[in-house]
């Protein structure tokens, strides 16, 4: 699967695939995981011919599933005329090579087709330079079985010394990239850094949103987002957008605050691109409130409520003032939400119940604003501009011994300037 949704022509025929999982006894039913990998498999340009399962109470150590059930799906992908399996769960190296062997097909796993959508996708600097280090973190220890895979990626080493063989040669070529990748992005997080205490100077709260892939988060961004030269990309996939993206959005009240979009989570995020994305989702750590973005149309909506919030565990802010948003409220069939808390129901497309939200987000971020009369110096005029920017002067009139103001204060403001 090397075409994406956004670059597949109109001739194309998608790969046939066979989705294989096993459902550990005694564990969670799988059913949730199993629709999602079916999506993934959908944005990496392919089509699920047939899904099969086998009860283990353990992965089997050299083929994943039973030999028995090896020898049932290579027929059945023979019947079937299937083009590649994917694997449900992060094969070994040596899982990936008799498989492969077993199967004379292209074999990959959740992990491998996360990455590979992730690379089709991601379009700014950072992101690809990101990609290609989870990508190789990933490689590093499945070189036993990657050989074909790293041949297609061009990965050619034109010699070798004494007594060394391709693997070791292979793997020196990995980690001399990941040194490279890994000083590029250091570069780029100083950069960041520098933009980061900027953004705190300004005073502007930072909002970002987090929340499942497709979930809606671009869509509300181009519904709150000041410049509409500065809209994200949308589109009903999984992963549309990669990059974290801020802009200016306006509350009711007149004042600003700075909007983030971070890339979507999925089950199972491969922890490589966890790793490779931890400078980018950082900006989760700086922000003053979470937008926890939940696709509330979905049958699924309880695992991707947990699959988030174990990801901003691992990020050590689940504790951070959140507000989850059940978006997608225009296709809600169920009645209430499922979490306690701060909750709000939008449909981002409509705009339905995105006043509520706003009203909610700006009592978190700023103090309540409080209305005063203040006489100040002539001198203060550029305060004056200030506040006729946030649309928060109520009344003005400049007198002989200052300028009579009626306003909207925040509660610092007051005990400044009383």
């Amino acid at each position: 699967m090397q075409i994406t949704e956004k670059e597949m022509p109109e001739n194309h025929v998608p790969e046939r695939i066979l989705i294989v999982a096993v459902q550990k006894k005694r564990e969670p039913t799988i059913e949730a995981e199993l629709r999602e990998l079916e999506r993934l498999v959908e944005a990496a340009g392919g089509e699920t011919i047939a899904v099969a399962t086998q009860s283990l109470d353990r992965f089997h150590p050299r083929t994943y599933v039973g030999k028995g059930k090896v020898e049932e799906l290579a027929a059945l992908c023979e019947a079937e005329e299937i083009d590649a399996v994917v694997f449900n769960d992060e094969l070994s190296g040596t899982q990936l090579k008799n498989l492969e062997d077993q199967f004379q097909r292209k074999i990959t796993d959740r992990t491998a087709l996360i990455l590979e959508i992730f690379a089709n996708r991601a379009t700014s600097i950072e992101g690809r330079l990101q990609v290609e280090l989870a990508r190789l973190r990933y490689r590093l220890p499945r070189l036993v079985g990657m050989r074909s895979d790293l041949s297609r990626a061009g990965v050619g080493i034109s010699g070798r010394g004494p007594g060394e063989k391709r693997s070791e040669l292979d793997r020196r070529y990995l980690l001399r990239r990941v040194e490279e990748i890994e000083a590029k992005l250091r570069k780029l997080e100083r950069s960041r850094e520098v933009s980061r205490k900027q953004r705190v100077k300004s005073e502007m709260p930072i909002v970002l949103m987090v929340g499942y892939t497709n979930a809606g988060k671009s869509t509300l961004m181009n519904h709150l987002v000041v410049d509409e030269d500065k809209t994200v990309f949308t589109k009903d996939m999984l992963f549309a957008t990669l990059d974290t993206a801020l802009r200016q959005c306006v509350l009711p009240s007149g004042r600003s605050f700075l909007l983030g979009d971070t890339v979507g989570f999925v089950s199972k995020l491969p922890t490589t691109l966890i790793e490779a994305f931890k400078g980018t989702l950082e900006e989760v750590v700086e922000a003053d409130l979470l937008l926890h973005i939940l696709d509330g149309s979905s049958d699924d909506i309880e695992m991707q409520y947990q699959t988030t919030m174990s990801v901003l565990e691992t990020l050590n802010v689940k504790d951070k003032p959140m507000i989850v948003v059940y978006n997608k409220q225009d296709m809600m069939t169920r009645k209430g939400t499922l979490h306690m808390g701060d909750t709000v129901s939008i449909s981002a497309k409509t705009g339905e119940g995105v006043d509520e939200l706003l009203e909610k987000l700006e009592s978190m971020i700023y103090d309540p604003l409080q209305e005063m009369e203040l006489l100040l110096p002539l001198s203060a005029g550029k305060l004056i501009n200030q506040l006729h920017q946030e649309n928060r002067i109520l009344e003005t009139r400049y007198e002989a011994e200052g300028i009579y103001v009626r306003a909207m204060w925040k509660k610092e403001e007051l005990e400044r300037w009383s």
